[in-house]
């Protein structure tokens, strides 16, 4: 069975939020499995004995598994002389997209033997909802939750829920010590784990002496620069020095007396700034004439439009990723072909998102092994899961991807 708050209506930007509810309503619950018994025939020239009255045979159920997804529909918007603003749309968009790709997983894992009841609720983006789901007796006896979304969302919905099962954080990198929930897995990797990353690719391909870490002075780094540090003092054994500067109008001649003409610099730079990164990308393409540089930056930088990839391309610049899709493999273009037959429209990164986790914890369900997660690796369509248990913290991906700008395009290293 589905729950939702109302019935959706036509909704600009993608068309089928016009069906959604329909949509939920006809294929949330995957079918129960019915065998039948087997008709023997009788053998032959064999003297018929008296007939029996044959007892009924009940059939076998398999005990179904429930899954509470809690996503931002915002259906509230949908009531007479409302409507939904830019952010609440797109919002809505990518529940519907993420829950298509789940639903998808849930589907191929029923051919398996599974039966799942998936519940779908609207946290619309709101504390009190939040709260109000958390005491919502069908979601906590859910043997998986999904969701909130956003961190604001999970931390109350955590506080005020009292089960054991698992809940999925499904779409946000938030670190988890600002919910603090032993029962929490969280998919996306948060910062600290693209700092170890880049470390842990630093310290086994470039071997460097030294590494340079750019600062700009904003606090969004500190995750990032943590994580770095972290990783680097443990797999060097703090072997590898690590120079950290703070850097004022893209300034590096304070580093000049330490860099090599010869070896390679490499430099972090864990800034998102526009206007610090302009500069500064500005000031290691000219050190780079004359100084070897070898640059990883932000995770972000792969969506920042404004980065010119000739430059980046020039200072060798390695970025840390949780999401890669290769729409050439086979695998994929079976996931896009199946996912237009089902739902007439192309996939997005949040239902490829959706795919990969519901064919992740669908099988975690059937196999019931929420308590080995680190022994359950898995390589998907869009993610790839590598679990650690954190104490206080529950589970974590610390899984990414590290890329390079290489023919003006990011593609893997090596």
């Amino acid at each position: 069975m589905i729950s939702a708050q109302n019935r959706l209506l036509p909704l600009s930007g993608n068309k089928w939020l016009w069906f959604f509810i329909t949509a939920l309503v006809l294929a949330a619950c995957s079918p129960k499995l019915r065998p039948v018994a087997p008709v023997k025939k009788p053998a032959e020239n064999v003297p018929e004995k008296p007939k029996v009255a044959d007892r009924p045979v009940k059939p076998v159920e398999v005990k179904p598994l429930t899954i509470a997804m809690i996503l931002p529909l915002g259906l509230d918007h949908l009531r007479p002389g409302s409507k939904y603003t830019s952010p609440g749309l797109n919002k809505a968009n990518m529940s519907v997209e993420y829950y298509q790709g789940f639903k998808l997983a849930l589907d191929s894992l029923t051919a398996e033997g599974a039966n799942f009841k998936l519940r779908l609720y609207d946290s619309k983006d709101d504390a009190s909802q939040a709260h109000s789901l958390a005491l919502n007796p069908n979601v906590k006896s859910s043997e998986l939750i999904i969701g909130p979304v956003f961190p604001d969302g999970m931390k109350v919905f955590t506080t005020g829920l009292n089960t054991k099962s698992p809940v999925l954080s499904p779409l946000s990198p938030a670190s988890p010590t600002t919910i603090n929930s032993g029962n929490l897995i969280t998919v996306m990797p948060p910062l600290e784990y693209h700092g170890w990353g880049a470390a842990q690719y630093i310290n086994d391909k470039l071997k460097p002496k030294k590494i340079f870490i750019l600062r700009s002075g904003f606090s969004q780094e500190q995750d990032y620069v943590r994580g770095f540090k972290n990783a680097t003092d443990s797999l060097s054994k703090k072997k590898t020095k690590l120079i950290i500067a703070t850097i004022t109008k893209g300034q590096l001649a304070g580093l000049l007396p330490q860099l090599s003409k010869t070896d390679r610099n490499v430099f972090v730079v864990a800034a998102t700034d526009q206007a610090f990164l302009n500069v500064i990308l500005k000031s290691l393409d000219t050190l780079n004439r004359h100084y070897p540089v070898v640059l990883f930056g932000h995770p972000s930088w792969e969506k920042f439009s404004f980065l010119k990839i000739d430059i980046l391309q020039r200072l060798k610049t390695h970025i840390t990723s949780a999401d890669q899709i290769d729409y050439k493999s086979d695998a994929s273009m079976e996931f896009v072909r199946v996912y237009h037959r089902v739902y007439h429209i192309e996939p997005t990164d949040f239902a490829f998102k959706g795919f990969d986790e519901g064919m992740y914890f669908g099988k975690q369900l059937m196999d019931a092994n929420f308590a080995s997660l680190d022994k359950a690796d898995f390589t998907g369509l869009h993610n790839n899961f590598h679990f650690i248990k954190k104490a206080g913290l529950g589970w974590v991906n610390t899984h990414v991807n590290v890329l390079m700008y290489s023919n003006f395009e990011l593609k893997p290293v090596e």
